[in-house]
């Protein structure tokens, strides 16, 4: 096996760990990605003893390990991050009554810079982006914005495959969604990521050289219950709306402060309340 493919290889495997949480078996990975036994066994143990995944002996499985945050927070580093972001999302979840996060946009990736959720409101963790775009209220909103080619490059690469029942698999199905978007200009995931969560995305946009420059987003998470019942999607629209739409206008003003660029909330990741 080459390095490369070595390499490419452990980065599977570190995605496949990141998707199933904590637990997995190294048979788990190995059905996963149709790995033989070996090979994937010696894949696990050199990103245990690099400190990229621990071995969990009560589940006898792995899971994501101690070098993962500080990666994560080196990227948000290198991101203008809003002067007053946590308190901003503070606000949002308070207001929405849901968990918010604040996504930035790095060409076609997505880094959720930060997000504010307790126990009662959590904010659902997605270990990659990639093939999740059109599944996403976060994602729609990039989806829109980019132009035909470079949307066609994205989806022809990451293809559309279902996460949930929902998930929009249809590729004009999906372009009269993404229609509606920029009407809207706002996005909802209907639990076509995951089954049982919703989400509500407003654009975060700040002043470029040809118009207005989408650089990111705010976003809340509800659970999916039936249309109509208290706590649906439907019923708190309003709520939600006026809530990522003022944390997106805020966050806007804030990135284009000259010293918008430091953390003032005690430090880049997550921003989490009890």
């Amino acid at each position: 096996m080459s390095a490369l493919s070595s390499v490419h290889r452990a980065l599977q495997v570190l995605e496949v760990v990141a998707a199933a949480g904590d637990g997995i078996t190294a048979k788990a990975v190995a059905r996963r990605l149709e790995y033989n036994l070996s090979t994937t066994y010696h894949l696990l143990d050199s990103l245990v003893s690099d400190g990229y995944l621990v071995r969990l002996e009560a589940s006898r499985g792995f899971g994501l390990g101690p070098k993962l945050p500080a990666l994560h927070d080196r990227l948000v580093a290198q991101l203008p991050v809003p002067r007053g972001l946590g308190g901003i999302l503070g606000e949002v979840h308070g207001t929405a009554g849901a968990g918010a996060l604040y996504a930035a946009f790095r060409d076609d990736d997505v880094v959720v810079v930060a997000h504010d959720d307790c126990a009662e409101h959590p904010v659902p963790v997605i270990s990659t982006w990639r093939g999740a775009l059109h599944a996403t209220a976060v994602g729609k909103l990039w989806l829109a914005e980019c132009g035909a080619a470079e949307r066609r490059a994205v989806l022809d690469r990451d293809g559309l495959p279902a996460h949930a029942y929902r998930t929009m698999t249809d590729p004009a199905e999906l372009e009269r969604e993404l229609d509606a978007v920029r009407r809207r200009d706002l996005a909802v995931d209907r639990g076509e990521l995951r089954e049982r969560l919703a989400c509500m995305a407003a654009p975060v946009r700040v002043p470029g050289a040809d118009g207005p420059v989408l650089v990111g987003a705010v976003a809340v998470a509800v659970p999916v219950v039936p249309a109509g019942g208290p706590g649906s999607i439907a019923d708190r629209r309003d709520r939600l709306e006026r809530a990522v739409r003022e944390g997106a206008r805020r966050l806007a003003v804030a990135l284009q402060d000259p010293v918008s660029t430091g953390w003032d909330d005690g430090g880049p990741g997550a921003v989490r309340r009890g």
